[in-house]
């Protein structure tokens, strides 16, 4: 072999794999070409931009410059969304409200009750710097401001989702690797189980759990996540059914690697991408459990505050303070669509042969 034709081979590696028409061909990874997928969803992109603005807020909600989530300030109680300070806006209420009252009983003007009245709330809004607050989205019954409800409420809800995810891979993905590598009686035992968990009420289960065990952040995890991982069990179960004979797995059979590094080095990361969607999917339904339980009274307790708990008390007075209702119920919407709209594009994504690919 001469060096003129060395050369040309080491230029070729160095090029990568060349194709029918002598052209080099730099290979692409699953992941690459999953995410050169995924840019081509717009509906993928804008929920990935979304979910990526509130995990940002939530995890620096404690360094915003927003008031506390927790302080009552009475007399600004039931105020709705406006760009005005919270003092100026109870004047206008307020005379509104009088003169409302004075045309019911036939006058024209205030009487000199109300105008004293209203004089010494101009008089308290000039001297007292709580007047000052701007409440962009409102206040509640207690005078806490909305935006900072909701803020600390996705926050709180959020992580339910986070941690259920998480544990239902964990429990989900253990079991139902050994139950598709093994096989036999351990998969029959195993998969017999999942079948009668299956058949349990699973809400049902919950609410009795939070009745007896308490209402607390901690309890709400363990009943969310009790049999929230029966499905992906059965996922990871098929896919490692499907990979466990495989050219790959063999090749390490052969040269002597263990079985839980076959399992976890080399079955296991070629699940990854129906793992990933999982995930992305799971997340809105257990924000949606969470609210459901707080919307029965069984969720998270005051003074903390989740979206359903928002919701829950936004019901109560929607006739006449929509706005308590309405943005909890648009934050929590917006957030699950975009993480609906992310999985459906991961999906498409990791799945070449998807009718949806893009």
């Amino acid at each position: 072999m001469d060096t003129k034709q060395m050369n040309t081979e080491n230029r070729t590696e160095d090029k990568g794999q060349v194709n029918e028409f002598n052209q080099s061909m730099k290979p692409i990874s699953l992941w690459d070409d999953a995410w050169r997928r995924l840019k081509k969803n717009k509906m993928a992109l804008m929920g990935l931009f979304v979910v990526g603005f509130y995990a940002m807020l939530s995890l620096l909600a404690p360094l915003l410059p927003i008031y506390s989530y927790s302080e009552q300030t009475i007399i600004h109680q039931n105020l709705p969304p406006s760009l005005r300070q919270a003092g100026n806006l109870m004047l206008k209420l307020q005379r509104a409200d009088m003169m409302r009252m004075a045309k019911k009983e036939g006058r024209t003007e205030l009487s000199q009750k109300q105008k004293d009245e209203l004089l010494a709330l101009q008089n308290d809004v000039k001297n007292n710097p709580v007047h000052n607050r701007r409440y962009l989205l409102g206040t509640d019954a207690l005078g806490r401001d909305m935006f900072a409800r909701v803020v600390y409420g996705g926050r709180i809800s959020i992580m339910i989702g986070l941690i259920g995810t998480i544990t239902s891979l964990f429990i989900g993905v253990l079991i139902g690797s050994v139950s598709g590598y093994f096989g036999g009686w351990i998969d029959n035992v195993l998969m017999r189980f999942v079948d009668i968990m299956y058949g349990l009420p699973y809400m049902l289960v919950v609410i009795i759990m939070m009745a007896i065990l308490g209402q607390s952040i901690v309890i709400l995890f363990v009943a969310i996540a009790l049999v929230s991982w029966l499905t992906i069990a059965r996922v990871v179960r098929g896919q490692v059914i499907s990979l466990k004979n495989a050219e790959f797995v063999e090749a390490a059979r052969s040269m002597g690697a263990s079985t839980p590094r076959i399992i976890f080095r080399h079955i296991l990361p070629n699940t990854l991408g129906i793992i990933i969607i999982y995930s992305t999917l799971s997340i809105p339904s257990f924000i949606m459990n969470e609210s459901f339980l707080s919307f029965l009274g069984l969720g998270v307790s005051a003074p903390r505050a989740s979206w359903g708990s928002l919701v829950s008390d936004g019901v109560n007075v929607m006739t006449l303070y929509p706005w308590q209702l309405l943005v909890p119920a648009i934050a929590m919407t917006v957030f699950l669509f975009a993480m609906n709209f992310l999985g459906d594009g991961l999906r498409d994504a990791f799945d070449p042969q998807s009718k949806n690919r893009v």
